[in-house]
């Protein structure tokens, strides 16, 4: 059997699970053909396909193989040109990734492709989903948050297109269930992420330095990871005389207006933009803090999270979306109010009461009755229980290989059992 499996951008730092989840499925005997819309960064490996390197040769073919397919891509662009409510701009951004759609069918002619599959729901999606169309072959995505929450463009076309769909939390299916009331409930399936979980591992109690509250968020420098946000709780506990230093680790567009914002805010000494750090070296950086906050509008289940309560760590995230599912508040973590800067401040100066004398995390309760090392030690076991990544690459190696086993004995040319012996 072979799958052509799709990112946008491949590889990615920030995305390991897209590797992860290709080697669980070529360790399975299924041949992968790994492509990526976007150009890999200098010195990262080049997958197959790489999307953005297309000639002006295969952009003929590609039209030529839409010609010889108008009846089947009739529907598509008719919905792309005349139904739903999008803007001009989306629907000429749709036919030109459908464009890219058929070149991507170009490239996989000859690969004999039996299904193919994209991770996250963005243009990737559309140009996956397209492709599978021209060669008559399985379609499936993986959704997130911000390409199911936020983004969601054509998702109704995508959706119901798809094979299967998988998604990281039980709020997505829910949410896709309550969206999308027609739809085949049975095509959306739960995947978990995962990370790994150190073993024999216990969590420390919180760190102290001369009292000053050491505070971590990882993650890309992007609106809607809300890092104003978290600069607006900081400066309340600066006006509150709450001591704390805070290091934020990651790159993105958004920099430049943070680094104003820490000077017109007075937050130089106390907070300190990092840039990238690499995933090895997360772990020490988890180990200094008293608690790692998540700030975002919206989120799948962050594996910043899981990470750092694998590490036993005390989280502080938002209750938004599928996270409750990750972080229980007041048993596996704490959770404030969603853009509620005085929650979230109430709930840094409860940790930081007892960061300031690490005996008293064994004796301060939270709201839910817990105190901080229990905290630590329920995270570890939720994590260990339900977000271990060998155990959910399993899951989601067996739950992809099922669905797609079912559609395969329709292509006269192959035999799944034999391709598997």
């Amino acid at each position: 059997m072979t799958v052509a499996y799709l990112a946008n951008q491949f590889p990615s730092t920030v995305e390991p699970y897209v590797a992860e989840e290709i080697a669980e499925l070529r360790n399975r005997g299924i041949r992968v053909v790994a492509a990526t819309v976007r150009t890999p960064k200098d010195g990262q490996e080049v997958p197959e396909i790489v999307l953005q390197r297309i000639t002006a040769g295969l952009l003929g073919k590609a039209f030529l193989l839409c010609l010889a397919n108008c009846k089947r891509m009739l529907p598509l662009l008719t919905r792309v040109a005349f139904c739903g409510h999008e803007t001009a701009w989306q629907r000429c951004k749709a036919l030109l990734h459908t464009w890219l759609g058929a070149c991507y069918a170009v490239t996989l002619r000859d690969k004999s492709v039996d299904h193919i599959h994209s991770h996250h729901g963005y243009f990737g999606s559309w140009i996956a989903m397209t492709a599978a169309r021209l060669l008559n072959v399985g379609f499936s995505m993986t959704l997130h948050g911000s390409d199911l929450l936020l983004n969601g463009t054509y998702l109704d076309v995508k959706l119901s297109n798809c094979t299967f769909c998988l998604t990281v939390s039980e709020y997505n299916r829910a949410y896709i269930k309550k969206r999308f009331p027609d739809l085949d409930s049975q095509k959306i399936l739960v995947s978990r992420l995962g990370v790994e979980v150190p073993g024999n591992f216990e969590p420390a109690a919180a760190r102290s330095n001369n009292h000053c509250l050491q505070v971590l968020a990882v993650g890309r420098l992007h609106r809607v990871k809300n890092y104003e946000f978290l600069l607006k709780v900081y400066r309340a506990m600066l006006a509150q005389g709450l001591p704390f230093h805070c290091r934020i680790a990651g790159e993105g567009p958004e920099r430049v207006q943070l680094e104003s914002l820490i000077e017109g805010w007075s937050l130089q000494q106390h907070v300190v933009l990092l840039g990238h750090i690499p995933r090895g070296d997360l772990p020490s950086l988890y180990d200094e803090a008293d608690v790692v906050v998540l700030t975002s509008h919206s989120e799948g289940i962050p594996l910043v999270l899981m990470e750092a309560m694998a590490r036993g760590r005390i989280v502080l995230a938002p209750a938004i979306t599928g996270i409750p599912e990750l972080v229980k508040p007041g048993e596996t973590g704490l959770l404030y109010k969603p853009g509620s800067v005085r929650d979230c401040l109430a709930q840094l100066q409860f940790i930081a009461s007892q960061a300031e004398n690490p005996a008293a995390a064994f004796s301060g309760r939270s709201q839910a009755g817990l105190n901080l090392q229990q905290i630590r030690c329920r995270a570890m076991q939720h994590v260990r229980e339900n977000f271990e990544r060998k155990k959910n690459l399993r899951v989601f190696g067996d739950r992809f290989v099922e669905r797609i086993s079912t559609n395969y004995p329709s292509r006269t040319d192959a035999n799944f059992i034999l391709q598997q012996i």
